[in-house]
């Protein structure tokens, strides 16, 4: 499956995004101007976005009856350039009458088998998880 993606130049750090699913997004790199989303904050996003996917279907599949599924990423990066992430605790709150051992099988499978996003940052960062029921 091909993707492609582009950015165009509007003014400063600023960008104008999009890729091949048609949408627009603005990414501003200059963190103290600070108008929008920066690039390693869309790696985050895109990893807690992958693996709340990923828990979602599961837990479905599972017929757990969630109400809720929010992940949140703590990281932290290298001091020195590239300053990757080298490493990330993913947290996770599912709401709803889920069972502990659905939850821990659910983000275990997304972590293990299905979110490429995780498959691709643990080249660099370790990556934890805390699970929390509510």
């Amino acid at each position: 499956m091909n993707v492609e993606a582009q950015v165009t130049w509007t003014d400063g750090e600023r960008f104008v995004a999009n890729a091949s699913s048609g949408h627009a997004m603005v990414i501003d790199s200059d963190r103290q101007r600070n108008t929008a989303a920066g690039p390693m904050e869309l790696v985050l996003i895109g990893l807690c976005a992958c693996t709340a996917t990923d828990v979602v279907s599961i837990l479905r599949k599972k017929r757990e009856p969630f109400s809720g599924v929010h992940v949140r990423a703590e990281a932290e990066r290298a001091t020195e350039a590239p300053t990757v992430y080298t490493s990330i605790k993913l947290i996770y709150t599912i709401s709803g009458q889920v069972s502990r051992k659905a939850a821990e099988d659910a983000v275990h499978l997304s972590e293990e088998k299905y979110c490429g996003v995780s498959a691709m940052l643990k080249c660099t960062a370790r990556i934890t998880t805390e699970i929390h029921l509510s």
